[in-house]
């Protein structure tokens, strides 16, 4: 250990190194650091620091872990978006200023401890929620079929960009008799607090009209495949002159003019916040850490964005295009961080009835 250590300290020296930045680990063997560069000739003098290193929840920090990890095939290399690598982080989405700014409210410190993922999460959120556009996307499309709606009639309609900017401006959304929703904003038989589409009941389509569910198609196996709906000609924009109120809002996508794209929705990696206590950390590998989308429906405009771009997907949380596997001809977009969900949190806590 001390040839070890001295030839250390004496690179150190000779390179030029002012401070040799270390973690709590190395604390005792700062004396023997100290030792060698003051009985060394040396050209520099660097001084050693120590400080905890960075812990956190729901993942493994150490480059052993992480390389069995990748050795063992449970994630898809250094740079899987599940992996707290740098490489990751950025194919996930991440952007620097929110890393630094997590690194900034996190500080340094002298004690070990573990920093709650949800913290790195929120330094993401904030600087998103000024910055991504909103855009319309289902990932799990159901047809919807406007039957009092003209055949060939297209409507362009104006969207918000970001409500947080007016700097972001607007564009335009194509509006058709057949759109897609999301498969769990219908419910044949809803609980009372159930406020999206169910069977005579009316909802607003974002930044367009009201809509009325009439009847349910189904498949010979009892899946729901199409609804058939009306809709309120006069309610254009998601305002009905008789001033009544709709509680419900959902986002949509124009069938005819719809982008079809692969979705992966990333989870954290453990299923426990801490996941080496307790035996071995690959047995608390959380199983849901990724779910693949091969069918999601984009409103037309997303078309041709390039590599990394971030926008907010409505009601879903925020998303980039993957840097590695996206291509013009198949888009592949990786979820960054999630919406909170008002109905799923109410049905885990059982209060839908």
């Amino acid at each position: 250990v001390g040839s070890e250590m001295c030839i250390r300290d004496r690179s150190d020296a000779i390179e030029g190194i002012t401070h040799s930045l270390c973690t709590l680990e190395f604390e005792v063997n700062r004396p023997l650091y100290d030792w060698f560069i003051q009985n060394l000739p040396v050209p520099y003098e660097p001084h050693q620091t120590e400080f905890a290193r960075l812990n956190l929840t729901y993942t493994v920090m150490s480059k052993r872990k992480l390389k069995q990890l990748v050795d063992d095939g449970v994630v898809n290399g250094w740079d899987d978006p599940r992996m707290p690598t740098l490489t990751g982080l950025r194919r996930l989405g991440y952007t620097a200023t929110s890393i630094q700014r997590f690194a900034e409210t996190v500080g340094i410190a002298k004690r070990n401890s573990t920093v709650d993922l949800d913290l790195l999460k929120w330094s993401l959120r904030e600087e998103l929620n000024r910055t991504a556009d909103r855009v319309m996307v289902v990932l799990k499309p159901l047809k919807v079929v406007i039957t009092n709606y003209p055949e060939d009639q297209v409507e362009e309609l104006e969207c918000v960009n970001n409500p947080e900017d007016e700097s972001a401006g607007t564009r335009m959304v194509p509006f058709s008799r057949e759109i897609w929703i999301e498969r769990d904003d219908f419910r044949e038989e809803a609980p009372r607090k159930f406020f999206r589409l169910k069977p005579g009941h009316e909802v607003r389509l974002k930044h367009a009209y009201f809509i009325t569910c009439d009847e349910v198609i189904k498949d010979d196996s009892g899946e729901v495949v199409e609804l058939r709906c009306s809709y309120d000609p006069e309610s254009r924009g998601g305002q009905s002159p008789d001033g009544r109120k709709v509680r419900g809002t959902l986002h949509w996508v124009s069938a005819r003019h719809a982008v079809e794209a692969e979705v992966r929705l990333y989870d954290n990696l453990f299923k426990e916040p801490f996941p080496e206590e307790g035996g071995n950390f690959m047995d608390n590998l959380n199983p849901d850490s990724l779910e693949v989308l091969t069918d999601a429906k984009l409103e037309p405009g997303l078309a041709g964005k390039e590599t990394g771009y971030r926008c907010q997907f409505m009601r879903h949380g925020y998303f980039c295009i993957d840097s590695r596997d996206s291509t013009p001809e198949k888009m592949v977009w990786n979820r960054t961080v999630t919406l909170k969900d008002s109905w799923a949190k109410l049905e885990n806590k059982g209060k839908t009835g």
